[in-house]
């Protein structure tokens, strides 16, 4: 099936080539891109061809611009006053992620190839962190296994933290989290891969949904809510492995657990860590949730010198070292 057509048009050309040259690079660029410089040269291929998306730069935005027979037009706004009756504006001069953010968001009802649209056609892999031990770096795990998957396989993480602090941490302007994925996860599926597009980051090569800014509205989501939401991206994302970073602050870990391939419950050998990990297994017997102990395996981590202060740099030193020894003995998948 042939790919839709997009187009690029601003005759400032060295940000037309930087632009287009990051839009090519999105592993997940879902068009045949076309950049054009020159107003004349994009009337020109607009008569010989259908152009689904124009995103054109305000100052190129004539008339005979807009009166051509494009899908959607998108403009990106140089004045800061929005232009053009039911035309998006895109603020031009902010960094390219973002662009692509806006462009998804705004689009979300393109249909690609059936291949690309449902993913890969083979449902990712759920892999659970959930410890009942406090501080016990299960996150620092978590996103290190993410990004030591991430450099050969296409991998998702997505935190139920009620207060991850990630805005801070990476200093992104995040339009959406994991409690706006919840309320479109009810969309079509074609729209709902777009809008989980449109919704990712990245951590190096590692996708992430940016976690709840309010955490608290985590609380009032069901499990059947996780579940259905879960399953959804694990079908549809397109992803291989999906890195789930748990917490007891929501409902239905235990059935979310359930749903996992895999799970990795970070233990210690002090008394009270003990304890608590012995009343954890206990509920889970006692409620009859065996099977995600038999998919548990447990981690006693070994005492590291040094821990990376930035999420970048969770691929190199003795954390990434332990957990590369463990995909390639417990996932085969590195």
């Amino acid at each position: 099936m042939k790919k839709r057509i997009l187009v690029l048009c601003d005759s400032e050309k060295d940000y037309l080539d930087s632009l287009a040259e990051y839009l090519k690079e999105r592993e997940e660029f879902p068009f045949a891109l076309h950049a054009y410089s020159e107003v004349n040269k994009l009337l020109e291929f607009g008569k010989k061809e259908q152009i689904d998306v124009l995103l054109v730069s305000e100052s190129d935005f004539t008339y005979e611009v807009s009166e051509m027979n494009t899908g959607k037009t998108l403009l990106l706004n140089e004045s800061g006053t929005v232009r053009g009756e039911n035309i998006r504006n895109i603020d031009k001069y902010q960094k390219a992620e973002n662009i692509w953010y806006e462009l998804m968001a705004g689009y979300t009802d393109f249909v690609m190839t059936e291949e690309k649209r449902l993913g890969t056609g083979k449902k990712a892999k759920l892999i659970g962190l959930y410890s009942p031990i406090r501080r016990c770096l299960q996150t620092s795990f978590a996103l290190t296994l993410g990004q030591a998957l991430a450099e050969k396989k296409k991998t998702l993480y997505i935190s139920f933290e009620h207060y991850a602090g990630w805005n801070q941490l990476l200093d992104k302007n995040v339009r959406g989290d994991l409690t706006a994925l919840l309320y479109f996860g009810k969309e079509q599926e074609e729209k709902f891969f777009y809008r989980l597009q449109s919704m990712t980051l990245k951590i190096g090569g590692l996708y992430y949904v940016p976690p709840a800014y309010a955490g608290q509205n985590l609380i009032y989501v069901s499990a059947k809510e996780w579940e259905e939401l879960l399953q959804r991206i694990a079908k549809t994302g397109g992803y291989d492995y999906i890195i789930l970073d748990l917490s007891e602050s929501i409902q239905g870990t235990f059935e979310i657990l359930c749903m996992c391939d895999r799970i990795y419950t970070i233990v210690r050998e002090d008394e009270r860590a003990r304890a608590k990990l012995a009343q954890y297994e206990e509920l889970l017997r006692a409620y009859e949730y065996e099977e995600v102990l038999e998919k548990t395996r447990k981690e006693l981590l070994p005492q590291f010198e040094h821990l990376p202060e930035r999420m970048e740099q969770y691929t190199v030193g003795e954390l990434a070292r332990f957990i590369r020894k463990l995909i390639r003995e417990d996932l085969g998948a590195a």
